[in-house]
């Protein structure tokens, strides 16, 4: 399996999620099974059928997150040195040319991608268009609301 990128902040929330998951979230869902079983008749016992899906659930997403950082490359940005341009971890100031609005972004791996948060996944088409650009060029990305163009204003590494 090939590696995936991962910043060094998406490394350490992965990790910390983890650290919950196997330190708080199952043996509270073992406790509640044990709890339930203690009910009585497994059939017909609610709680314990909610807490065993509970635990599958907390179970595939350890494996799930382990997966991940064991195929992880984690990339240090700020130890990065681009020459201004564009690269995976940078975090980007973008100018809309029709609005004149600035945007904000940090070009992320899938997996620790969120737009709420300015985080956008390096395989979006607007982090695609933006690979390699330096500040002062203009970028053009197609969206399900027509063409939108962009300048970049700003390239940081933090």
């Amino acid at each position: 399996m090939s590696k995936v990128p991962l910043t060094v902040q998406g490394a350490e929330r992965l990790r910390e999620e983890l650290k919950r998951l196997k330190g708080v979230d199952r043996p509270k869902v073992i406790q509640a099974i044990a709890e339930a079983r203690a009910h009585g008749d497994l059939k017909e016992n609610a709680e314990y059928h909610a807490a065993r899906e509970q635990q599958g659930f907390i179970e595939g997403r350890i494996q799930d997150i382990e997966g991940k950082l064991g195929n992880a490359e984690i990339i240090d940005v700020t130890s990065m040195n681009a020459n201004g341009k564009v690269v995976f971890g940078a975090t980007v100031m973008l100018s809309d040319e029709d609005s004149g609005n600035e945007v904000t972004y940090q070009i992320v791996g899938e997996d620790e991608a969120d737009i709420s948060a300015g985080r956008l996944s390096v395989t979006s088409p607007l982090a695609r268009a933006l690979i390699g650009k330096g500040v002062g060029e203009n970028v053009e990305v197609s969206t399900p609301r027509g063409s939108k163009s962009y300048e970049v204003v700003k390239v940081a590494f933090r």
